[in-house]
């Protein structure tokens, strides 16, 4: 199943998609990587949907990824003595407090002391997705009194935001420590990291994942954006979360941030996915609206490796029209010539090593000469990451002995994956490219195709060696026959 496009697609699970009919159905439209959001359901549930995933793979012979998204601390406010809660106007006094009391017109528990800990007289606190906004006036230990700068009805357990300073918290909950453990052990290949606000939430995830899933860190906090060149360092991909962004930040410093943070990951070669209300009116319509349309395509044309269904596939009335539809509107993206105009002006990253000037002539052979696949074989995924990172206009057949790289590996820009046995001579290499060019139908006997490794074998990081090499099975007959 080779995709017409370079851009993957991220469907989530959800009860709209909770059999194994609709995730194969949602995996034939077009999603390549499904994301179990650890928010809702319990751990049967997640294992199910694992099950269903990993028997999808057997039956239709492609790798898939599974990442499990972890939910992150949640800071919610107290309970109040109504069910309605009360309607806050802008200029009144609101205090939040540590009291158990349920609240009323005037004040509400806020049950977390980090919060007074680090909040400063000017700070704003967002309540409700940002529907409502309030200014510190004064605060303590315990108490923060405010006034209302954007009013709104405050109901129970509504969700808080502190955009303007960095929280005392860890990004990994109770709960998240524990669901770590259990996708881990299920066998998930990425996870997503809620909550990072520096260096140091992203490392503490990869010790307690122990080098059995890839660290995702989600950019949703102004400290994550501030801090994050040292997240990216520390991270093996990143996900744009706009919608969180866009609650902390005013929504247009959302655009400009999406556009660095994606050039950022490109020029370091690890992937990122753009995420978050892409197709947002899908979850009740079956068309999206034109606004949308654009916004999945701007994300494609920057240059992202993945773009991502949130509720649209979870809990939608359209799930496999909503992948549809973002299937399509890639393929059309792809397929402008202004979009390889601008892939082109918009490619970077330091060349300094051997493999980077390895997959770089790769690309530039590709371009200029009739090369029909690019075919790298990569242990630990990174010489296909290089080589995503040229954003080649020919496929590029990642060749891997490893099941968990070449499951990573389908959130990669371009990548199209395929499971080998182990090579010990680049002869073998060589004669493996050729049978797989051909088989997964991405060159036939008439074509060339570049074939790149690492000499000796099984060392990461070690591309060293560039082969322009006919698709012809005569070379797999001689080679068989040595």
């Amino acid at each position: 199943m080779k995709r017409d496009r370079n851009v993957k697609i991220v469907a989530t699970l959800g009860p709209a998609s909770n059999d194994y009919d609709m995730i194969r159905a949602l995996h034939e439209a077009g999603a390549d990587v499904f994301r179990l959001n650890m928010s809702h359901g319990d751990h049967s549930e997640i294992a199910q949907r694992h099950a269903w995933i990993r028997q999808i793979e057997v039956d239709l012979g492609r790798p898939i990824a599974i990442l499990a998204d972890l939910q992150g601390p949640k800071l919610r406010c107290g309970v109040f003595d109504n069910d309605e809660g009360y309607d806050l106007e802008v200029g009144a006094a609101f205090r939040f407090d540590l009291d158990d009391a349920p609240g009323d017109q005037t004040r509400v528990q806020l049950p977390h002391t980090e919060i007074f800990e680090a909040l400063e007289p000017g700070a704003t606190l967002l309540v409700n997705d940002g529907k409502i906004r309030v200014k510190v006036l004064d605060n303590g230990k315990d108490f923060a009194n405010c006034e209302v700068l954007a009013g709104g009805r405050i109901s129970n357990r509504k969700g808080v935001n502190v955009p303007d300073v960095v929280l005392p918290l860890a990004a990994l909950s109770d709960k998240d420590r524990k669901d770590l453990e259990f996708v881990c052990e299920l066998g998930v290949d990425w996870l997503a990291l809620s909550f990072v606000q520096r260096r140091e939430d992203v490392e503490e995830a990869r010790d307690l994942a122990k080098g059995r899933a890839a660290i995702l860190s989600k950019i949703e906090k102004p400290a994550a954006v501030a801090n994050f060149d040292e997240i990216l360092d520390a991270s093996d991909g990143i996900m744009v979360a706009r919608g969180d962004l866009g609650v902390e930040l005013p929504v247009q410093n959302v655009p400009p941030i999406q556009k660095r943070l994606v050039r950022k990951c490109r020029n370091v070669a690890k992937p990122v996915i753009v995420a978050t209300q892409m197709l947002e009116s899908m979850i009740e319509s079956p068309m999206p609206t034109r606004a949308e349309v654009s916004d999945v395509a701007a994300a494609i044309y920057e240059g992202a490796d993945a773009v991502m269904l949130s509720a649209e596939s979870a809990a939608g009335d359209f799930p496999i029209e909503a992948v549809t539809t973002m299937n399509n509107v890639a393929v059309e993206v792809e397929n402008d010539p202004t979009y390889r105009n601008i892939i082109e002006a918009s490619r970077g990253g330091e060349k300094e090593t051997v493999a980077d000037a390895i997959v770089s002539a790769a690309r530039e052979i590709a371009e200029t000469t009739n090369i029909k696949v690019i075919c790298c074989f990569s242990e630990s995924g990174s010489t296909a990451a290089l080589t995503a990172r040229e954003r080649p206009n020919v496929p590029i057949l990642a060749l891997t002995s490893r099941q968990a790289t070449a499951r990573r590996l389908c959130l990669t820009w371009g990548c199209h994956c395929v499971k080998v046995g182990a090579v010990g001579r680049f002869k073998e290499a060589v004669v493996n490219a050729v049978r797989a060019a051909t088989e997964e139908k991405l060159a036939d006997t008439t074509d060339l195709i570049v074939v790149t490794a690492g000499v000796p074998f099984g060392q990461s990081g070690s591309t060293n060696i560039l082969r322009i090499a006919p698709c012809d099975e005569r070379l797999i007959y001689a080679s068989e026959l040595e």
